[in-house]
């Protein structure tokens, strides 16, 4: 059993995989992240959702894992070393992924592990729409090498600012509107954040294609939606999607280990 984990900033994602194989991913179980999280803590929940599917940390032979939160990535590391289990964590030194960046050890791995999955199973070039605390768009070139991408604010974390930083806002469901003229506080809400995100995204992904038409002429564009708002109605909004893929990360990450082999694991 291989243990697959995506801790972000705002979930902790994970899944079990039998045969470290994509196709054989369980279901995606999510916990809520905290960034003072011990080892004690996160060993209890890990093993709390997993008896949700009738395993257990007992039956982990491999953990392979994407985090952006320093107090997950130390945790993993001490519940790997006690439970004497191989671990591997994705990054600029283990994700076998060619790198255009001026600062590759930067990178966030979840991002990095994205832009890996994307062009193994769906093509490239390629765009990834990761919609979570923040959305970030990666993109990848014709010859799978990491062009880099952009990071917006996302949409959950600027309704929360609005709700907390104004005396009256309240909060709203993220729902897309009929109308961009809202006719009281909800509606006017929805229209300037759901409305106003498409506009964002659509923009980004419109200089993003014109950029690489530039630089490698005109080729089919893979682009693909992931993260915890992936499934949200208004992303029906967003034209030329070729797939929505809420568990891209963890299959990155299930062939990010299944490829780099017994080289880059590590047993602490």
């Amino acid at each position: 059993m291989l243990l697959v984990v995506d801790a972000g900033n705002t979930n902790l994602t994970l899944a079990l995989a039998p045969e470290a194989d994509p196709a054989s991913l369980g279901l995606l179980r999510r916990a809520s992240s905290r960034r003072d999280v011990t080892a004690d803590e996160l060993e209890v929940s890990l093993d709390a959702l997993l008896r949700l599917d009738g395993h257990g940390l007992t039956d982990v032979e491999a953990i392979v894992a994407a985090s952006v939160v320093p107090a997950y990535t130390a945790a993993l590391d001490a519940i790997a070393s006690r439970r004497r289990i191989p671990i591997l964590h994705a990054g600029a030194a283990t994700v076998p992924i060619g790198l255009r960046l001026d600062r590759p050890e930067d990178a966030g791995a979840d991002r990095l592990v994205n832009a890996y999955a994307v062009g193994r199973l769906y093509g490239r070039p390629a765009i990834v729409l990761d919609f979570g605390t923040a959305t970030t768009l990666d993109v990848v070139g014709p010859d799978g090498t990491y062009l880099g991408g952009s990071i917006a604010p996302g949409l959950e974390l600027g309704m929360e600012a609005l709700a907390t930083r104004t005396a009256r806002l309240p909060r709203i469901e993220l729902r897309r509107p009929e109308r961009a003229i809202g006719r009281d506080t909800v509606s006017a809400m929805q229209a300037g954040t759901v409305l106003g995100y498409l506009g964002l995204t659509r923009e980004l992904l419109a200089r993003t294609r014109d950029e690489l038409v530039a630089e490698f002429g005109e080729r089919p564009l893979h682009i693909v939606i992931t993260g915890g708002l992936a499934n949200a109605p208004w992303v029906e909004g967003l034209e030329n999607v070729e797939a929505i893929d809420p568990a891209l990360t963890l299959k990155g990450l299930v062939l990010l280990f299944s490829e780099v082999g017994t080289d880059r694991r590590r047993t602490p």
